[in-house]
């Protein structure tokens, strides 16, 4: 067997991939593996004005699962891109809709090539709602914030979500869910849900009169403090 002869796989495929789409698209935030209704995305690409979801199909793999993926990504993504190997290339436009874009991947002396087939074009659905779901709570606080909005502090995700889409422009409200998304640091953001977790704890201690309820509260508080602290540490070590 020569090099041109082994199969590709998806963990040959991702990291090369990556690069590709910076050639391509230039700056972009790459997320990975974020559940998008009941698929899950192998790659969200984030750039100023877009979320592009992108699904990797190797050599190895079939287009069995392909149909409910192709409807999950386009509730949630601007834009679509299937990534094949060269074995699906003839066929795969037959398996996705004619707004998403096409990239072949070919293994030439044991490394993956990329080539654009078919660019993606603007999903014709408007999916900032769905985009909204994948904002952490902290995310939208951030956002919240920077309209001037209330706190909501006793409401739901949904009903957070609902708001910022009822009060902040279209527009606005876009640029801000990919910035957010776009800047999203895995290790602060953690520490700061842990915080903003915490201080919620105490606001309903101050009107609990329980014993029993004010004890799990407190055992819930003292929790939040050692995840915070534990994220901290592991935060520095990374940093040194």
């Amino acid at each position: 067997m020569t090099e041109n002869d082994k199969i590709l796989y998806d963990k040959d495929i991702r990291e090369p991939l990556f690069e590709y789409l910076e050639d391509v698209f230039g700056d972009i935030r790459i997320l990975e593996e974020l559940p998008l209704g009941n698929a899950r995305a192998d790659i969200l690409m984030v750039t100023e004005n877009a979320l592009t979801g992108i699904e990797i199909k190797s050599d190895a793999d079939s287009y069995a699962r392909l149909a409910g993926q192709v409807k999950d990504y386009d509730r949630f993504c601007d834009r679509c891109i299937i990534a094949v190997g060269s074995s699906h290339a003839e066929h795969v436009s037959d398996h996705v809709p004619p707004h998403w874009g096409i990239i072949t991947v070919e293994n030439v002396d044991g490394e993956p090539d990329f080539y654009m087939l078919r660019r993606p074009s603007e999903n014709p659905r408007d999916v900032l709602a769905r985009q909204t779901d994948l904002l952490w709570r902290i995310e939208m606080k951030h956002i919240q914030d920077r309209n001037n909005l209330p706190k909501y502090k006793e409401k739901s995700r949904r009903f957070v979500a609902g708001k910022l889409l009822e009060k902040v422009p279209h527009d606005i409200l876009k640029k801000q869910v990919l910035a957010e998304l776009f800047d999203r640091d895995y290790t602060a953001v953690g520490a700061e849900t842990a915080e903003f977790r915490r201080s919620e704890i105490d606001k309903k201690l101050d009107g609990v009169t329980d014993l029993q309820q004010k004890a799990l509260l407190l055992i819930e508080k003292n929790m939040k403090r050692r995840q915070l602290k534990g994220r901290k540490k592991r935060r520095r070590r990374r940093l040194l």
